[in-house]
């Protein structure tokens, strides 16, 4: 008979009292900034969308796991809290309910636990639910409210178009950036969050304190969100340099979309991302490599989303092509 008191588990076995919990409020404690941003621009409505999106996972992932999968229930562990606040800052403010709903399904049921829950999903489960959202009602999730102060300096929202979508659209019809930059939002409302976007995107202050925090944490590191980051400035750099007035520049890209979110956020997934330092800035540059050509070539003006989920696909791979050294290895082949 086997003891019940050994455990046997996939490596590594590294022992730590940083639980999956603890990690998943840390992610929790740094995404306020962007959601108190968000509650300022956009109202109840962000409120009402968050809300709506993290009942709807923390429900799904109850009923699934209770009924279907009859496995222990897990809603506890924060994982499907996150997801749902994940989601929402993917989303526009005043988006339906039921799609909401739709996109937490897709995201908890289809991404997470048909793989068989947290620690084994390949792909980022806020960006499937987002994208599918994407692909089924891309009107109503390219209706974005955008942030106007008024004579009384409280933000009002009303709808407009992203920094992105006026580029890319205007760039299809002949203009240059020179005709469009009224139409743009200055560098300070774009780092402070009066813009158009997703709700969690649109302040790259807010996103940014929360990285600091998580870096400080050590929940994530470095190299995966600023990779991402020096791969979209460098190469959006690149053709802003060659046609300045065909190609927007860096901080534009930077601080616009969902570059910042994402980077932080989604991409340093510890479930989705590589395990070791090299895989994470292949990785990241992949992300940022894709991020850039779908931006700068493809039909959508953002491509992020797109991004991380297919270099999510990679990952096995290039955990696989960059694994550590056996531990004891270099030792062995000295005394052969």
């Amino acid at each position: 008979m086997s003891d019940p008191s050994i455990i046997v588990s996939a490596s590594p076995h590294v022992h730590s009292d940083r639980t999956s919990r603890k990690i998943m409020y840390d992610v929790i404690i740094a995404l306020v900034p962007a959601f108190l941003v968000s509650i300022y621009v956009f109202g109840f409505r962000a409120l009402i969308a968050t809300a709506t999106a993290v009942i709807f996972c923390l429900l799904f992932e109850y009923v699934i796991q209770k009924y279907i999968m009859k496995v222990e229930v897990t809603i506890a562990d924060g994982s499907a809290l996150i997801t749902g606040i994940l989601l929402a800052f993917n989303l526009p403010a005043g988006i339906p309910i039921w799609m909401i709903a739709a996109g937490s399904l897709v995201a908890i049921g289809v991404a997470k636990l048909s793989f068989g829950g947290l620690g084994y999903n390949v792909f980022n489960p806020a960006l499937v639910g987002r994208v599918f959202l994407l692909i089924c009602f891309p009107v109503q999730m390219t209706l974005w409210p955008t942030a106007v102060e008024n004579n009384t300096s409280v933000v009002d929202a009303v709808t407009g178009a992203t920094t992105l979508g006026i580029l890319k659209e205007g760039l299809q019809y002949g203009e240059t950036i020179s005709s469009l930059s009224d139409r743009i939002p200055s560098t300070l409302n774009m780092f402070m969050g009066v813009t158009a976007g997703s709700l969690g995107e649109i302040s790259a202050i807010a996103l940014i304190l929360g990285g600091v925090f998580l870096i400080a944490r050590k929940v994530i590191s470095w190299h995966i969100p600023l990779t991402v980051l020096a791969t979209i400035v460098l190469l959006t750099g690149i053709f802003w340099s060659i046609n300045p007035e065909q190609y927007a520049n860096p901080l534009i890209h930077l601080l616009s979309g969902g570059a910042i979110l994402g980077a932080i956020y989604m991409a340093t997934d510890l479930v989705t991302s590589p395990v070791t330092k090299k895989g994470m800035v292949v990785f990241a540059i992949g992300i940022g490599l894709i991020t850039v050509v779908i931006r700068l070539f493809g039909s959508y003006p953002e491509g992020i989303s797109f991004a991380i989920l297919i270099m999510n696909a990679f990952v096995p791979l290039i955990n696989k092509a960059f694994k550590p050294r056996r531990f004891g290895a270099r030792i062995k082949a000295k005394i052969m």
